[in-house]
């Protein structure tokens, strides 16, 4: 789950992470307050879930209440493009109006949990400010990292470590021990999978701030946030993904072609992976669970097919909670109720798969079955084109 620049801030706040101070605001309106109350200059931000916004035109500094308002008309309302929002853009409805500081210097933090060493990662560069995706990409020496053992969380010495690396002054030393260990702590009792500051900033007058912050939580761990529901802003999440979680079911929507039904998370990377390799584009990731129930099918095949994109559907189930016949006839009914009208290619392995191969053969709708993950493959591919 994701949320807003200003939401972020406002939970970091609680954790004694430094943040500039701002209001949020939904009409220009609105601004002149939000100046007197901050002062001049004012920085006005787009409150979109995507990054570089500042590039897209999302990002203005402001000297006085006028052009404040002025900048405000104009970002209420319009698609703000972005290398993360694709050409489509994402309406801007919401903006921060922040105060402006004097910039000394402009720094990188984030955490990660990094799934090859079972541990959470703190990060800091001196490249703040930039994509960090392209200094990881091309100067990764300039990404300072620190494995965190979870028994003893981010130590100072290690926030230290950090701080002198990148190139902080000694007299900042120790507000960034304090600020590294209050995101750290923030990371872990929030539950988020990713949390991001940048730029870190130094003022001229010594002070560090979260100048940007972007904080996604864990799904699965949603539960025990119930407060978190409120963050959520639709508006900015795909429609099919809002309903497919209405149903309980693990949808992802991607540019491909080929909509993909499967059980299970690591099946349906699999099945992405072998339409790439066989020269095809996944429309989808779809996760239906282990108990692919007729009504799960249903609705799945429903979101699937409310992507005009979709020219083929690939349904891979492997019966192993669940049994392959008993899979099948929910495949069938499911198709029959909707109106299934692009071809449909189903792999079926696991317990009862000559059952559930019968089921498929003898439901007179033209279902094509493949023996395998590579025939499944490369027959879905070959029908999409």
């Amino acid at each position: 789950m994701k949320i807003h620049e200003y939401q972020g801030k406002a939970l970091l706040a609680r954790y004694d992470v430094t943040v500039p101070r701002g209001a949020v605001v939904t009409d220009p309106e609105q601004v002149r307050a939000a100046v007197e109350k901050l002062g001049l200059p004012v920085v006005v931000k787009a409150q979109i879930h995507a990054g570089g916004r500042g590039k897209g035109g999302g990002v203005k500094l402001a000297r006085s209440a006028d052009e404040a308002v002025d900048i405000a008309r104009t970002m209420l309302g319009m698609k703000l493009v972005t290398h993360q929002t694709g050409p489509e853009g994402r309406e801007v409805r919401t903006l921060l109006i922040e105060q402006g500081l004097k910039i000394k210097q402009e720094f990188y933090l984030g955490i990660v949990l990094d799934r090859a060493i079972s541990k959470l990662v703190f990060m800091a560069s001196a490249a703040g400010g930039m994509d960090i995706e392209e200094v990881a990409a091309h100067e990764p020496e300039k990404i300072l990292k620190e494995a965190i053992d979870p028994a003893t969380g981010l130590l100072p010495f290690q926030a230290r470590k950090l701080a002198f690396g990148i190139g902080l002054p000694k007299e900042v030393a120790n507000k960034a021990v304090k600020f590294m260990t209050s995101l750290y702590r923030a990371y872990v009792d929030l539950d988020c999978s990713l949390a991001e500051i940048n730029p870190f900033l130094l003022t001229e007058d010594g002070e560090l701030y979260a100048l940007d912050a972007k904080l996604n939580f864990d799904d699965n761990a949603l539960f025990r946030h119930k407060e978190f529901a409120e963050l959520r802003d639709l508006n900015e999440e795909e429609a099919l993904e809002i309903e497919a979680s209405k149903h309980d079911l693990n949808y992802i929507k991607l540019d491909g072609t080929i909509g993909c039904m499967v059980n299970g998370a690591g099946l349906a990377m699999a099945t992405m992976d072998i339409i790439k390799l066989a020269g095809g584009e996944p429309a989808n990731f779809l996760d239906v669970g282990g108990g692919a129930s007729q009504e799960r099918v249903e609705n799945a095949f429903r979101i699937l097919l409310s992507d005009k994109n979709v020219r083929a559907v690939l349904i891979n189930i492997f019966g192993g909670i669940v049994r392959t016949d008993m899979v099948a006839q929910g495949v069938v009914a499911a198709a029959q109720n909707i109106g299934v009208k692009v071809p449909v290619v189903v792999r079926l392995e696991g317990t009862n798969v000559e059952k559930g191969r019968e089921v498929i053969e003898q439901s007179g709708l033209g279902f094509v079955a493949a023996t395998g993950m590579s025939d499944a493959a490369a027959k879905v591919v070959r029908l999409a084109k």
